[in-house]
């Protein structure tokens, strides 16, 4: 095997759900590291980073590639796995390659049941709303990826964690529930890319203050008359 013919080494992580971690050579999966807790994003990922590494007897300095999720997700998980995405590729000097984490589970579902035709990848949002994208058969996204109520999405299968949520507004169908952090790593370099802003997709909860704060200043008292 030639130099060109040696397949890269590819760390994926994405936090715009849980707390996913995969490693890949090539098309080989070699670690796949899941935290299913929305909110131990900060605790877990570097823990698992380093499980996925060390069970496959690798260094980071050996990583070729990251590929991150950029969501949509909650602001704050979403935010440290792009932070320490970002933060790795610049100590290690390595690629990073930012991609729509629904794509991900788009690609799952082509993969397993071949489609035949448009279908809706969709996640929890929270605030009784879900985060989705329309996909053609062929895992080829249409569009942007949106944000609303379930009433909003289009009357097609639906697939992903949202899925089951409102079985009343929407049409899940048999398929992913889950994004795979095996497929993340192994066909994240392929996917779109979507540039280095995450997919927030709506504001944060905590926001600065656009006008300053009166403050009543307390003069001291004065002599007693």
């Amino acid at each position: 095997m030639t130099v060109e013919e040696v397949p890269p080494l590819v760390l994926g992580i994405d936090t715009c759900t849980v707390v996913n971690v995969g490693l890949a050579w090539g098309d080989k999966v070699l670690a796949t590291a899941t935290v299913a807790d929305a909110r131990a994003h900060v605790e877990e990922l570097i823990p698992l980073v380093r499980e996925c590494i060390t069970e496959s007897d690798r260094r980071l300095p050996d990583l070729d590639h990251l590929v991150v999720g950029m969501g949509p997700g909650p602001f704050t998980g979403l935010r440290v796995g792009i932070a320490t995405a970002q933060i790795l590729s610049t100590v290690l000097g390595i690629r990073l390659h930012g991609i729509c984490s629904l794509d991900v589970i788009a690609a799952q579902y082509v993969a397993e049941f071949t489609p035949d035709g448009d279908f809706i990848a969709a996640t929890d949002a929270r605030r009784r709303e879900v985060y989705w994208a329309r996909y053609a058969a062929s895992g080829a996204r249409v569009g942007r990826p949106e944000v609303g109520s379930a009433d909003t999405v289009p009357s097609l299968p639906v697939v992903g964690p949202a899925a089951d949520l409102y079985p009343d507004r929407l049409l899940s169908v048999p398929g992913p529930r889950a994004l795979d952090p095996g497929v993340l790593a192994t066909l994240g370099l392929r996917l779109p890319p979507v540039g280095t802003k995450p997919l927030y997709l709506r504001r944060a909860d905590a926001t600065e203050p656009t006008r300053r704060k009166s403050v009543l200043v307390r003069r001291p008292a004065g002599p007693p008359r």
